[in-house]
């Protein structure tokens, strides 16, 4: 295992400097790029939230609060809201064990971090943080709470978590979410009673937090540590063929993008004996090594070929035809995500590792359950579900977020789930759970592990998939609607649709529950046999955002694209 800097491109003239951000998409970050860490930490304490501006509220999405302290979205007093909250909830649910908490590499994550160590201490949570005082990956938390639990005494209660991330989000911004005993991303149940009750919190002027000084409370008989790192990398044989990764000498470099997966790449290839090299080990709260994203920003999205254009960079065949990687890998901030690069294929598209991931494992993974379905988002490709039926399994579509593959995970009826937006997770050869949130080391891992045992890249399998079962064309885009409009659009109906053709094609289905558990998807889905498409209403943005894919071409996936939005409209309008 090594360790080394990679280089990043470069701006190409020096007029780019004078050019907006987002013209500058793939190239390096500037100085006037980065945030003001200073200011943003100033304003973590020194701005206070108004209760009655929705836009300083709590406000937790599929992936908790996310905001940032200068927008006054992400404060101290938020912090100490939410936790207090949580102390409350898990005291009402019965949850008597162990709280874990784990900080990715954002600025604002460390000051959130002894903010809810006050809270915590001050109520006496028992609570285990990082015994490496490092940074904790999401799927390390999750992979603890369960192996946890599977050890724990009835008289030892259960053990829950907090994650303190706002995943692949700018360097502004901070992110807080828990994790209930079952690992995984809190249901809308849990997140809405602590959202509720941290947003009276405020309302009370805090009043009824209890906490204490930092130094107390990192003095307190209730704190201790757990480590993490060690309990992740040791158990990794129980999910993923290490052997044959070593044995076939797949070379992996490992991008952690500044993120909290930079401690576990080294420590993965030293003691599993790995040819990984963590092609750049520095964690700046700027991000300043970051190449922009599309619209100019930093973010850690290791799915976007923008910001991933550095590794991707890197992988390209030099004068003598080989790259320097059999595979390579990014993960966001919290490693959740993942992103793969081949030196055939440059940066995979999410949903086409994820068909490569699934018709991989489920003929590899001898010991996982006959009956058990494949999961996936119903925003994901159609491609999964070809796959699906090609290997004989139930598809089980479920709406956006990964708290709905919590269940199956942990019974073993759902032994995969995975998302469009790059995250995924299955359980271990013996079909039990490894963890209930995305893991995005373990993605990455699989990467190299279909390398090994196939010799093929996950883009030339992918490429044999697309002989086997055609080749989709996928994309999203946003249309705008206002507040009322997207309100319509989440209490649509299939009614609603009285198109009976998208496309040229008779529709097969209209739906806005999801087929998978009958849960509703806040929006719309419409089939035909070779195209789709889904409307849902952004959270955050004055648009909808529309999902799309087409087995018949680009031109044919415009079309479904043109005809979609025109059929939300008529309702919405």
């Amino acid at each position: 295992m090594t360790a080394e800097n990679a280089s990043t491109p470069e701006h190409t003239a020096a007029a780019e400097s004078v050019l907006p951000a987002a013209e500058r998409a793939g190239t390096r970050a500037m100085p006037q790029d980065l945030v003001d860490v200073p200011a943003l930490l100033e304003a973590y304490t020194q701005r206070h939230p108004d209760p009655a501006d929705p836009a300083q509220r709590v406000s937790f999405g599929t992936s908790g609060h996310r905001g940032s302290s200068l927008k006054t979205s992400f404060n101290e007093d938020h912090i100490a809201a939410i936790t207090q909250a949580i102390v409350e909830y898990r005291a009402a649910q019965g949850v008597t064990g162990p709280l874990l908490m784990g900080r990715d590499t954002h600025a604002l994550s460390a000051p959130a971090q002894d903010t809810a160590l006050e809270v915590l201490m001050g109520n006496g949570v028992h609570t285990l943080i990082d015994s490496r005082d490092g940074y904790t990956p999401t799927p390390a938390i999750s992979h603890a709470i369960l192996s946890l639990n599977a050890e724990a005494t009835a008289a030892a209660g259960q053990a829950d978590g907090i994650v303190i991330t706002p995943s692949h989000n700018p360097p502004a911004d901070g992110g807080f979410k828990y994790n209930p005993p079952h690992g995984g991303p809190a249901d809308t149940e849990a997140t809405d009673w602590i959202a509720d009750r941290a947003n009276e919190l405020l309302a009370g002027g805090l009043a009824d937090v209890v906490r204490i000084p930092l130094a107390e409370a990192l003095a307190h008989e209730a704190l201790g540590t757990f480590d993490f790192l060690d309990r992740y990398v040791s158990d990794l044989p129980k999910v993923i063929d290490l052997d044959a990764i070593r044995q076939a000498r797949v070379r992996i470099g490992a991008d952690p993008m500044g993120g909290a997966s930079v401690g576990y790449w080294g420590e993965i290839g030293t003691r599993h004996g790995l040819d990984l090299t963590v092609v750049n080990p520095e964690v700046d709260p700027q991000w300043g090594f970051m190449t922009l994203d599309w619209d100019g920003k930093i973010r850690m999205d290791c799915s976007s070929p923008n910001a991933m254009a550095s590794l991707i960079e890197r992988m390209r065949p030099g004068a003598d035809g080989e790259a320097p990687f059999d595979i390579a890998t990014g993960n966001d901030a919290d490693a959740d995500r993942h992103g793969i690069v081949t030196p055939d294929g440059g940066l995979m598209n999410p949903n086409h590792f994820l068909s490569v991931a699934i018709d991989y494992l489920y003929r590899h993974r001898h010991g996982w359950p006959a009956g058990a379905g494949v999961g996936k988002t119903l925003v994901s490709s159609s491609m999964i579900d070809r796959v699906a039926a090609g290997l004989g399994r139930d598809l089980v579509e479920v709406p956006v977020g990964f708290k709905w593959f919590v269940p199956g995970l942990l019974e073993g009826t759902g032994v995969f789930g995975g998302e469009e937006s790059a995250g995924a997770s299955f359980v271990c050869f013996d079909g039990s759970a490894w963890s209930t949130d995305k893991d995005g080391l373990l993605l990455c891992l699989l990467a190299a592990e279909i390398r090994a045992v196939t010799g093929k890249s996950p883009s030339q399998y992918y490429a044999e998939l697309v002989q086997q079962y055609g080749d989709p064309v996928y994309a999203r885009i946003d249309a705008a609607a206002t507040t009322e409009q997207k309100a319509q659009l989440k209490r649509m109906s299939p009614a609603d649709v009285t198109a009976e053709t998208l496309a040229g094609e008779p529709i097969t289905a209209k739906m806005t529950e999801a087929p998978g558990n009958g849960a509703a998807i806040g929006g719309l889905k419409v089939t035909t046999q070779n195209a789709w498409f889904a409307a849902r209403p952004s959270g955050t943005e004055d648009v909808y955002k529309i999902y799309a894919e087409s087995f018949l071409g680009a031109e044919h996936l415009a079309q479904v694209q043109a005809e979609a939005k025109a059929i939300v409209d008529a309702v919405i309008a």
